[in-house]
C-alpha cells in the first residue's frame, strides 16, 4: 500500500513551525508525494496567523513541484459547544477544515464527557472535515462515542504520527483503542505527520503501522489517494453550514481583532 498525502503540516506561519510552504512542497516532492495539507493552526493559538492569512491562501498555487497543494486550518475546538476560532468567511474558501484540542485554547481540567461533548458537537457543526489527534491524552474522551459521530456526519478521524513519536506523552496508550473502534465502524481515517519541519513531511510511519495493526482498511485511509481524497472533501463541502448555522460554529478568540 502506498502512502501518497500527508493531511497535516505547518508552515512558518503557524507561529512555531520553521518551513515555508515551498520549502514543505519541495521536501514532499522528495519523498515522493503527490499532495500536502498545509494546515496553519487557527488564529486563537499564540503566535498562529490572522484570520486574514486563511482568506488570502488563494495566494497560493494549487501546485508547487509536482505537488497537490491544499489550503486548509488546524482550527482549535474552543468550548464544550465545539465551537472553533476560525470565522467562516474563511473557513469557508478552504479546501480542509481540521480541528482538535489545544492546551492553550480549550478550558483545562475538563471531564471525558464535555471532551467527548466537544467533539461531537464540532463534528455536527458541519464545519470539520477531519478531528486532528483525537487520541490527546490530556483531552480523554469516550472513543465509541466519538467515533459512532464521525460515522453519522462523515467525518475522518487522524492518527497523529507526532503523537506517537514524542509529542503529547501517553498517546501510545490512547490511539489504539481509538484505532481499534474505527476500524469496527469502517469511518475514514486521516494520517497526518504533524510535521512543523519541512524533514519531517511525509514522515507516517508509525501511524500507518497502528491503523494497520487496529484492522483498518486501506481504502479508509485517506492518504492512499488523491482522488479519494478529493471525492471526501467534495462530499464534505455539500454538508458546510449555510446561513445562521454557518456562523453558529463559530466563537471570536479574545486575542482577535475579528
Amino acid at each position: 500500500m502506498e502512502i501518497v498525502l500527508d493531511l497535516h503540516v505547518h508552515s512558518l506561519a503557524s507561529g512555531h513551525a520553521y518551513s515555508t510552504i515551498a520549502e514543505i512542497a519541495r521536501a514532499a516532492a522528495d519523498r515522493g508525494l503527490q499532495g500536502v495539507a498545509i494546515t496553519e493552526h487557527g488564529p486563537a493559538m499564540p503566535g498562529g496567523p490572522h484570520g486574514y492569512y486563511f482568506g488570502n491562501l488563494k495566494a497560493v498555487p494549487r501546485e508547487l513541484y509536482g505537488v497537490r497543494i491544499f489550503r486548509g486550518v488546524e482550527a482549535n475546538l474552543m468550548d464544550g459547544d465545539g465551537k472553533l476560532d476560525l470565522a467562516p468567511r474563511f473557513m469557508k474558501h478552504l479546501d480542509l477544515v481540521a480541528a482538535g484540542f489545544h492546551v492553550d485554547c480549550f478550558p483545562a481540567g475538563g471531564s471525558v464527557a464535555e471532551h467527548t461533548r466537544a467533539l461531537v458537537n464540532a463534528m455536527a457543526g458541519g464545519w470539520v472535515d477531519i478531528i486532528v489527534h483525537p487520541g490527546n491524552p490530556q483531552f480523554r474522551i469516550d472513543p465509541v462515542a466519538v467515533v459512532q459521530a464521525a460515522k453519522e456526519h462523515r467525518v475522518a478521524l487522524e492518527i497523529n504520527n507526532s503523537s506517537l513519536t514524542g509529542s503529547r506523552k501517553g498517546s501510545l496508550e490512547v490511539c489504539p483503542e481509538i484505532a481499534q473502534v474505527a476500524a469496527e465502524f469502517g469511518i475514514m481515517v486521516s494520517l497526518g505527520s504533524d510535521s512543523h519541519w519541512a524533514g519531517t513531511v511525509g514522515q507516517l510511519d508509525a501511524a500507518l503501522e497502528l491503523v494497520l495493526k487496529a484492522g483498518i482498511k486501506p481504502e479508509n485511509i485517506l492518504n492512499t489517494s488523491l482522488t479519494k481524497l478529493e471525492e471526501f472533501l467534495a462530499e464534505r463541502q455539500t454538508r458546510r453550514p449555510k446561513g445562521k448555522k454557518a456562523t453558529a460554529a463559530y466563537t471570536k478568540p479574545q486575542n482577535s481583532k475579528l
